[in-house]
């Protein structure tokens, strides 16, 4: 089979109906690439064949939309040896290219690539080899996880780069003081010459290994401009000492550039050292998420002895204690004893929580005053720890939009320098002749070594890395680079009120029996028969209340409704029985009392929700439930509309709650009586009208509307956070989350210009430069060791700007 026609296999694992040959034709059905498929049902597999790469992609997706799920993995690995934009670029078009590989996608910032692949046509072995015949390597150890072999893999490199470099500047320190200021001595050109050879062959010697490896595959990146750069200045040169009477015979000098080559190779060592330093800085908040699970655990064993233990140990259903101090190590509930957990770790809340039996408890949060028991629920990666970790991890390797951009530059740049350096020369050499070559070998020479796809590679990821991080610590979880990306530019903010805007626990606050012929413990009676088969909040917070008042009547409810939006309604003992607001009451025509109508107009003012009991054909009684408003909401309002953000409030309750809500916390546009499609609607209204809108709600109930969005923000809890629900997360319920975040978009977006800013007028101006462009003005002519370090520390520069962000303000 030629290599235009592949043949992939597709190994299905579960599905949501039996698996047919007919479902699959259909979700094939409009895939033109694929050439032929057949389904092996004894083997639970398709064979398919296409020449298009993005075919088997297509194919999987269409074959989950019918129901079919195929056999996927998806792993981050460390990759070694990447230096720029170019590199990267290398690494994603290999893999890429595979058959089995879906997707694959670098971060340079980073150093890993996130891969997508059918582990029935490729593994992890062939990938490796890929990687190795173009000069880098995947770090694959299956002992560690992919987060500790980066961090051996960074400190074993940084060890190596930083003992390359001090026997490389030892040696070209000499090389540089002789070329610029004792040429004259005895033998100068050959002692440069032997001591600059270890600089470059030795200690150098991964530049011209790897350039060699990526011309083999017709690619080229960093190592390649390097290595020609100070490889012809390094040929030039002994070319020059050993025949100088080439050049002296016409008259000219036969100049060599020994310190050029030794010193353009210690500069950009020591950029790459300190530019592997500080990418170190970006990825410290994984470490420091990573750090918050303690190694030791105290177990509870069989025969009632407490033993310290390793945290890899601990099952499902251990009995662990936790003293005053101790970080604890997994989610569960307390079992024994109390105390006060500070939980800022994970829901970025200040206050500390008051945990008693029966409480839930996270990993990573700390312990501080008392010692207690737990039960544990989740351990290892199904913890709320360990998702956040997985959440970060995906957005610091997702890719923002703009990148794109860049990394079509990229994938030309190094290409495009190379053709520039040769013009620059044949240029020189056409307008000076042979008395020019100096001059033309140094300008090509600098264009090779100045210019810097790094700072192209980094000007991104690095940002990403960082305003992710920080989003993290601060109990804002960001789902891609896309969302960090977007949310800067949203200029209209939705806002759910329940459990957004007031604290989501609405209690009983008031109630009135006004058929006084009824028994109280009879009407607490239907209300508890009825309420308990809603799963609304407000039957939950009814429930609770008549519990607590203790004296109430057994009924049995027959014949539930719901009433979407107004209430419920059940036959207790032949009477029907109406629990909802007035509307219900009044579609009932049930006559409500006008002393009861100003009670209730006077309750709602207060932003109090209003149901009335109705039996038969009267009013027996009303409740008033108050849903507090957070403490920070009106803050958190304020800041949002100087930052001219427009707000808008829904809510299902009427009016007058409405209205008293919207008035508290300073909200001018809103609406009530607002069912849950008619949120999207909503918001779809507001996309119309040209505005860019976020929703912020709780993941569940506004799901749609969350969805529409063009930016979604679900307000969670510790463990009730939905992660998947939208593409931010608040891990507390604080909404000074909100503002925060928006301006951590802004200000992680204005580092990624100014980055990319850089990073291009950088490359624009120092090209011209150094190919000569002020000669024919100044007679100046940049030197090399110059552009050698120009060169390494303007990505240096771009991952220092990044890590700014560390250090801004947000709140």
């Amino acid at each position: 089979m030629s290599d235009k026609n592949k043949q992939w296999i597709l190994p299905i694992t579960t599905s949501s109906s039996d698996v047919q040959e007919t479902n699959i034709a259909k979700a094939f059905k409009d895939i033109t690439t694929i050439e032929e498929w057949s389904w092996e049902p004894n083997n639970q597999r398709i064979v398919l064949q296409s020449g298009d790469e993005k075919s088997p992609k297509t194919a999987v997706e269409q074959l989950g939309n019918f129901g079919v799920d195929v056999l996927i993995q998806e792993k981050s690995i460390p990759v070694e040896g990447m230096s720029c934009a170019a590199c990267s670029a290398s690494v994603e078009s290999m893999l890429n290219a595979q058959q089995g590989i879906l997707e694959a996608n670098v971060n340079l910032a980073q150093n890993t690539v996130k891969v997508k692949w059918i582990p029935e046509n490729i593994g992890l072995p062939q990938m490796k080899k890929t990687i190795q015949s173009v000069g880098y390597d995947l770090i694959i150890d299956e002992k560690e996880s992919s987060e500790e072999a980066l961090e051996e893999s960074r400190r074993k490199k940084s060890a190596q780069t930083r003992k390359r470099l001090l026997w490389a500047g030892i040696l070209a320190f000499p090389v540089f003081l002789i070329g610029m200021f004792f040429m004259n001595i005895p033998y100068a050109n050959y002692i440069m010459w032997a001591l600059t050879t270890p600089v470059l062959f030795v200690f150098g010697r991964h530049f011209f290994v790897n350039a060699f490896k990526q011309a083999r595959h017709g690619a080229a990146n960093m190592d390649t401009l390097v290595a020609l750069s100070t490889g012809m200045a390094y040929l030039f040169s002994s070319f020059n000492t050993l025949f100088p009477e080439v050049w002296t015979s016409q008259g000219l000098a036969a100049h060599v550039y020994f310190e050029a080559a030794a010193v353009i190779i210690v500069f950009i060592m020591l950029g790459k050292w300190l530019e592997e330093r500080a990418k170190e800085g970006t990825s410290s908040a994984i470490r420091k998420l990573m750090g918050l699970q303690p190694k030791k655990v105290i177990k509870l064993l069989e025969d009632g002895s407490w033993q310290e233990t390793d945290i890899h140990l601990v099952e499902k259903g251990d009995i662990l204690r936790v003293k005053p101090g101790n970080k604890i190590p997994v989610d569960g509930e307390v079992s024994d004893g109390s105390s006060f957990v500070d939980e800022s770790t994970v829901t970025g809340e200040s206050k500390p929580a008051e945990k008693k039996t029966g409480a839930k408890v996270y990993t990573g949060t700390i312990n501080q005053a008392g010692s207690f028991s737990l039960k544990a629920e989740k351990v290892g990666s199904d913890t709320v720890l360990a998702q956040i970790i997985k959440t970060v991890q995906d957005a610091q390797a997702t890719k923002a939009p703009v990148q794109r951009m860049v990394d079509k530059v990229a994938s030309v740049f190094v290409p495009a320098v190379m053709a520039t350096a040769l013009l620059t020369f044949v240029v020189w050499m056409f307008f000076g002749g042979t008395e020019y070559l100096t001059q033309a070998l140094l300008a090509m020479v600098s264009v090779l070594v100045i210019a810097c796809p790094c700072a192209l590679g980094l000007a991104t990821p690095t940002a990403i890395m960082v305003g992710v991080g920080k989003g993290a610590n601060r109990g804002i979880l960001i789902k891609d680079a896309s969302s960090l990306e977007k949310a800067h530019k949203a200029n209209a903010v939705v806002l759910d009120k329940t459990g957004t805007i007031t604290i989501g626990k609405p209690e009983v606050t008031n109630m009135e029996m006004v058929d006084l012929k009824t028994a109280k413990n009879e009407v607490y009676g239907m209300i508890h028969a009825v309420e308990s088969h809603s799963e609304h909040p407000l039957a939950a917070a009814v429930i609770k209340f008549i519990v607590q008042e203790g004296d109430f009547a057994k009924f049995e409810a027959e014949n539930f409704q719901n009433h979407s939006g107004n209430g419920v309604s059940a036959d207790i003992n032949g009477r029907k029985v109406l629990i909802g607001n007035e509307e219900l009451i009044n579609k009932n025509k049930v006559e409500v009392p006008s002393e009861i109508s100003e009670q209730i107009k006077a309750w709602q003012s207060e932003a109090k929700t209003v149901i009335l009991l109705a039996v038969e054909d009267k009013v027996a009684a009303i409740l008033a439930i108050a849903d507090k408003i957070k403490d920070s909401s009106k803050e958190a309002i304020h800041r949002l509309q100087k930052q001219n953000i427009e707000i808008y409030m829904l809510t299902g309750d009427n009016q007058e709650t409405a209205k008293a809500v919207a008035k508290a916390t300073g909200i001018t546009n809103y609406k009530a009586q607002v069912m849950p499609n008619e949120k999207a609607e909503f918001v779809k209204e507001l996309q119309q009208k040209g505005k860019t809108v976020a929703m912020v709600g709780d993941g569940i109930n506004d799901s749609e509307a969350l969805a529409l969005a063009d930016l979604s923000i679900a307000m969670g809890k510790g463990a009730d956070v939905a992660m998947d629900v939208a593409a931010m997360t608040i891990t507390s319920s604080d909404l000074m989350k909100i503002p925060e975040a928006m301006k951590l978009s802004d200000k992680t977006v204005k580092t990624i210009r100014q980055n990319l800013f850089w990073a291009f007028f950088y490359n624009v101006i120092a090209i011209p430069v150094a190919a000569g462009i002020l000669f024919p003005v100044s007679g100046f002519l940049l030197n090399p060791m110059v552009a050698g370090a120009a060169m390494a520390f303007s990505s240096v520069s771009v991952v220092s700007n990044s890590l700014r962000l560390k250090r801004a303000r947000i709140d």
